[in-house]
């Protein structure tokens, strides 16, 4: 059921009249087409479409079909990875030599449009009203800052439960849990371990994904928010936070459900996959993992939403802004509306396993065929984002240090919180 390259690039003939976005309709705003209005050579600064398969696809299949809209318009691309692309950014910002068009990551939009690095887009008819049309309202408002759009969504990264069924019906289970209560049950029942006590098989598994996200996952499944509504203070430091992570430490401390080394982020395999866990937080892109190591395991891996007082689901992904010091706007404003819309956001999330941003992209062959993914989006209204205020890349270089502190006992979830909240306010009070 996956979705061709050939299809891809089929809907990409027909994205814009499906986004109704103002620059890539086959007339610009000023009502020409190929004259020279929308012109330039421009840049694009991308940590997606990487590897060979990746530039491949937007040279040789996206790109053509943007330059049939804009013929006088040139793209040079840079390309580079999420580990680098802070620093190319900030360089950039430094340099002054900001590309034209730069994507970046959930919770970034806000300092460098804080900065004055972004072109607000809401001057040029992309309003938070508009795009709400297409997209879930906190996708929407991860591209936004002071009430103004600076960032259209190209996919999205999303973290929720998920259980190995054969394995939870051999424990004489036959659904994953719906409440805390029932999680912590089954994770001590599904937990294995041999004679001596070593771990062969965690019950739940927290260490596979960054120890920032699994907490705020878990944060938000208790009802917390990272921030104040006004973004002023910390507030993941609640009774809330101090809950969901008394709750997390007590499943390995206490239930001993997993242990502290038993998996890591960047594991070989993720041990849902080799049958080293039985339940964990995971990526949607395990999915994608599990067709290439063993199909047979994909009738197996059933997502579920971490329920406490609330659903429990983050989301992070790639958004694509334009630079406000750009000398060509309009060019890279269509560029940025032709990436974001159907066609060429759908052949870009196929290519990593992502989930598609835009709503309607929900019925496509691409996410029908893959459960996680189409899980992701059917829930979409639930998931909650990382970020908030313009000191976010700074604050959240804390939080794993933080977290790791209280799984390792050296400090309580309340101390660990609290400290971590002292430097998130002075982060936030010196911006």
């Amino acid at each position: 059921m996956k979705i061709t390259r050939v299809h891809a690039a089929a809907v990409a003939m027909t994205a814009v009249a499906a986004l109704t976005l103002t620059a890539c309709g086959g007339t610009d705003s000023s009502g020409s087409e190929g004259d020279g209005t929308v012109s330039g050579e421009i840049s694009l600064l991308t940590p997606i479409f990487e590897g060979s398969a990746g530039q491949r696809l937007l040279e040789d299949e996206l790109l053509p079909e943007f330059y049939a809209e804009y013929p006088d318009v040139k793209v040079n691309v840079d390309y580079t990875t999420y580990n680098q692309l802070n620093e190319k950014l900030t360089t950039s910002v430094a340099s002054g030599l900001v590309p034209d068009v730069m994507m970046m990551g959930v919770g970034w939009v806000e300092g460098f449009a804080d900065r004055g690095v972004l072109a607000n887009l809401s001057e040029t008819g992309l309003t938070k009203d508009t795009l709400e049309e297409s997209y879930a309202p906190e996708i929407v408002a991860a591209g936004m800052w002071e009430d103004d759009v600076y960032a259209l969504p190209i996919m999205l990264d999303t973290r929720f439960g998920v259980a190995r069924m054969d394995l939870l019906r051999e424990a004489g289970y036959d659904a994953p849990p719906t409440t805390w209560d029932e999680l912590e049950e089954m994770a001590k029942a599904l937990t294995v371990r041999s004679s001596d006590g070593t771990l062969e098989r965690a019950g739940f598994d927290m260490l596979s994904i960054d120890p920032r996200q699994m907490f705020i996952t878990m944060l938000y499944s208790a009802g917390g928010s990272l921030f104040t509504d006004d973004l002023s203070a910390p507030a993941f430091d609640s009774p809330e936070g101090v809950e969901a992570l008394e709750l997390i430490t007590g499943l390995i401390q206490d239930d001993k459900v997993e242990d502290v080394g038993f998996s890591a982020p960047n594991a070989d395999t993720n041990p849902l996959l080799n049958g080293r866990a039985a339940m964990g937080i995971a990526h949607n892109n395990i999915w994608t993992q599990a067709q290439e190591a063993d199909p047979a395991l994909l009738d197996d891996l059933e997502p579920f939403i971490l329920e406490g007082d609330a659903p429990g689901m983050f989301f992070g992904g790639t958004l694509a802004t334009v630079s406000s010091t750009s000398k060509h706007p309009e060019a890279a404003q269509a560029l940025l509306e032709f990436l974001a819309s159907p066609g060429p956001a759908l052949a870009a999330n196929e290519q990593r396993g992502n989930v598609p941003a835009l709503t309607e992209l929900l019925d496509s062959e691409y996410v029908q065929g893959n459960r996680l993914v189409q899980f992701a989006m059917e829930n979409l209204e639930s998931a909650r984002r990382e970020g908030g205020p313009a000191r976010w890349l700074e604050i959240r270089g804390e939080f794993k240090p933080a977290i790791e502190s209280a799984l390792l006992g050296q400090k309580t979830p309340e101390e660990a919180l609290d400290d971590l909240g002292a430097a998130a306010q002075t982060a936030i009070d010196r911006g």
